[in-house]
């Protein structure tokens, strides 16, 4: 089974433009996530997607393959769905998230294992190291499972409702938040990058809403790890702390 990561950066964020060229003592964000996935195991390329010239000077500055991508792309699904189109040979493609300077390989191998499993079509990690005011949070989103641990839905809202709930919910009911990490067949990949957006994926500004509501499974996949990710220029303390 081949292994395609593909890291999206974007230059214009509208929170935080040029994010992935910040430094990090001494390295680019885009080095630091390109270096930290190298280490996986189990994924046999990795190429940038990119819509900027910076990025792709970056990229090759510090020995990375990089690929220029559409500016049209409203998602880094969409950006991977591109550079996949040009790799049919790649079985299986991680959308590893440009703005996790430090990621875990772990977490990247334990997603490729998944499609060991041949009904797997589409993998994502969920953790259930989950607060209160992450059940509240609306940029925590939160994961409801089946029993073969498929998703059911994703949200930003307390899922499952706990409002009638006696006594603490999270002794209750284990809750699951969700690790925006995303590996895909690439069969699949290719599909659902040409489907119709929805309304439902539009109120709750989640995309993987659309592909449930169009009939594909997800898979979750337990992980412990968590590390933490770059959305604001806030967050760069948080990180520098790690390194």
């Amino acid at each position: 089974m081949k292994v395609l990561g593909i890291i999206p950066a974007r230059y214009g964020s509208s929170r935080f433009p040029g994010k992935p060229l910040i430094d990090l003592n001494g390295k680019t964000m885009i080095q630091r996530v390109y270096e930290g996935a190298l280490k996986s195991n189990n994924i046999h390329k990795i190429i940038v997607a990119t819509d900027d010239q910076r990025i792709v000077d970056e990229v090759q500055k510090f020995g990375g393959e990089v690929m220029m991508t559409s500016l049209d792309h409203s998602t880094g699904t969409d950006r991977c769905g591109e550079i996949a189109e040009k790799h049919p040979e790649y079985e299986v493609i991680i959308n590893i998230q440009g703005d996790e300077p430090l990621v875990d390989y772990r977490q990247l191998d334990t997603l490729v294992e998944a499609f060991n499993n041949e009904s797997v079509s589409i993998a994502t990690l969920g953790i259930k190291d989950v607060s209160l005011d992450d059940i509240q949070n609306t940029n925590r989103i939160k994961i409801v499972v089946n029993h073969e641990n498929k998703a059911l839905y994703f949200s930003r809202s307390a899922i499952p409702n706990f409002a009638n709930a006696k006594g603490n919910p999270l002794e209750i009911y284990p809750f699951l938040r969700h690790i925006g990490l995303y590996a895909f067949r690439t069969k699949t990949l290719l599909e659902i990058i040409n489907l119709t957006p929805t309304k439902l994926e539009t109120i709750e500004s989640l995309e993987q809403l659309r592909w449930l509501y169009y009939g594909y499974t997800i898979q979750v996949i337990e992980t412990t790890i968590e590390t933490p990710n770059i959305d604001v220029p806030e967050d760069i303390e948080k990180v520098l702390r790690f390194l």
